[in-house]
């Protein structure tokens, strides 16, 4: 393969100019090109009123060598792929292994077992997307809130209501498997060489529908509103498992437990604690949504270009003298505050965007780091769930019941005064806000950092901290609080129990949970 980097091109620029760049930099005319393939795609806005694509590209072509040696362009260089391979198995048990989850790291851990001849029982709490997606709506509509069908609990796990960002900070050759894979069950193409690649939450929901499919086309036991309660045990290894189904209750033999249960199956967490599996804190973040006008955040970001160009997102992060971080994470161009509680009592905040991201506003999490110095003393390894339960609450509170949650603009933070109302920027946050003061659900260390962050970040990116902008509280739920610990087979001290994915603290995204399915699911095959 020829690999040819850093074509530019205007923003308003189509293939056939692609082609003619390409041409030039290997010295050919466009016919003598074979097909062009676009591995990356991102825009360059760093001269605002020059802004423009930059491309590489990937072709076969007979004699390359020669025509790489003989390019007159730069950025010309050969390549070889390598496509990713399920490692040979050897896995001898009769019992077919369970995933218990269908998020991106249960899904992906499933479906390359099941591919490679193993097919699985796969359990989910929640109900499938579009029981889900009905579920949802009657929450968000009217505040009704089903504690095993919503956000955090269903089909596609909690990436299928947010923006449905594939980026990731690994490198790993099964991030193209896993790409490879979306694009089969309906994702955008775009989304293997998009610089920030994202599905968007309507499609997304359709491509966790088609892997399901896939599944069970192979042999798969899928099913919903099936909850697991326990686990029994013989010595140090895994012999079953106790499960809530819709009919009730009932033991489910397994010696292998493909465990990947979203960061917010806390009962989950603490069913394992009680069983002995070894797990520890793990640090997070908590903070608020900070909620933007889209139109003005993108001529920021690209000038009078942005007109022409998708929605612009940001990416913000600063060190204060305290020690203390703040950032911002899965930001959400054209999207909305959604509610995202899993239980009564208790407000959570997450983003989401459809696919056009063609929403008024942008929202992301403005966060800030918090770690075991800063949980509750003597709750263990859940001392971090403790910890979120307790400013969720302050939260429902503050927003005064019916999920509503409490809301509070920049300025009126800033100057520690409670809100009476909004301005230009209109909450999107469904089934309502509050307009209030944000210290009351927040830990005062969190509350102090944003107040010292907004200033810093509002340089790097002038109107961040707009007196008008939207703080919508809380957002506690950005990683999981715990780790539950496994070793180089991938394995927990309780043999045949594989901990995967987010929810056992080993990933933080969409792709990178997928990747680390895959991985469990090497493991398992292993045997």
């Amino acid at each position: 393969m020829i690999r040819i980097s850093n074509l530019s091109l205007p923003v308003d620029g189509d293939l056939e100019q692609l082609r003619k760049r390409a041409a030039r930099a290997l010295g050919l005319r466009p016919g003598q090109l074979g097909e062009l393939e676009i591995v990356r795609q991102s825009i360059d806005a760093r001269n605002r009123s020059e802004v423009h694509y930059v491309y590489t590209v990937e072709m076969s072509m007979p004699q390359e060598e020669r025509l790489v040696e003989n390019a007159p362009g730069r950025n010309v260089s050969r390549t070889e792929r390598q496509a990713y391979a399920f490692p040979a198995a050897g896995r001898r048990s009769a019992l077919p292994p369970v995933v218990v989850g269908m998020g991106p790291a249960g899904l992906f851990a499933a479906l390359f077992l099941a591919r490679n001849g193993f097919p699985c029982v796969v359990l989910e709490r929640g109900q499938d997307v579009d029981q889900r997606t009905r579920d949802v709506d009657r929450f968000w509509t009217a505040g009704a809130l089903d504690e095993g069908s919503n956000v955090q609990f269903g089909e596609g796990g909690a990436g299928t209501f947010s923006d449905g960002k594939l980026t990731t900070g690994t490198h790993d050759p099964r991030i193209a498997a896993v790409l490879d894979t979306l694009v089969e069950a309906g994702a955008p193409a775009d989304v293997k060489y998009s610089h920030k690649p994202h599905v968007g939450t309507d499609v997304l929901r359709q491509v966790v529908k088609h892997i399901r499919q896939e599944l069970i086309a192979l042999g798969c036991d899928v099913r919903f509103g099936h909850r697991l309660e326990g686990l029994t045990i013989q010595g140090d290894a895994l012999t079953g498992l106790r499960v809530a189904g819709p009919q009730g209750g009932y033991l489910l033999k397994a010696d292998t437990l493909v465990l990947a249960p979203g960061h917010s199956a806390r009962d989950t967490f603490a069913m394992l604690h009680q069983a002995g599996v070894p797990m520890e804190q793990k640090p997070f973040a908590v903070g608020v949504r900070i909620e933007h006008l889209q139109r003005e955040i993108s001529a920021r970001q690209y000038g009078p270009a942005w007109k022409q160009l998708p929605p612009s997102d940001y990416k913000l992060a600063c060190h204060l003298p305290t020690g203390r971080s703040a950032f911002t994470f899965c930001v959400c161009p054209g999207g909305e505050v959604v509610a995202a509680s899993s239980v009564q009592g208790q407000v959570v905040t997450n983003g989401m965007s459809f696919r056009a991201r063609d929403g008024k506003n942008i929202n992301g999490g403005f966060l800030v780091g918090v770690g075991p110095e800063d949980f509750p003393a003597g709750a263990g390894p859940l001392a971090g769930v403790r910890f979120q339960e307790e400013w969720e609450r302050a939260a429902f509170q503050a927003g005064g019941g019916g999920f509503l949650a409490p809301a509070q603009r920049v300025e009126d933070f800033l100057k520690k005064r409670p809100s009476q109302g909004p301005g230009a920027i209109r909450p999107t946050y469904r089934p309502g806000v509050t307009w209030t003061e944000l210290d009351r659900c927040l830990p005062g260390a969190v509350a102090d950092t944003l107040r010292g962050a907004l200033p810093l970040m509002d340089r790097k990116l002038r109107g961040f901290a707009a007196p008008d902008g939207v703080l919508t509280g809380v957002e506690t739920r950005s990683s999981s609080p715990v780790r539950i610990l496994r070793d180089e087979t991938f394995q927990s001290a309780l043999r045949g129990l594989y901990p995967c994915g987010e929810g056992a603290g080993y990933a933080g995204g969409i792709v990178s949970a997928a990747v680390d399915g895959i991985r469990v699911a090497e493991a398992v095959a292993r045997g």
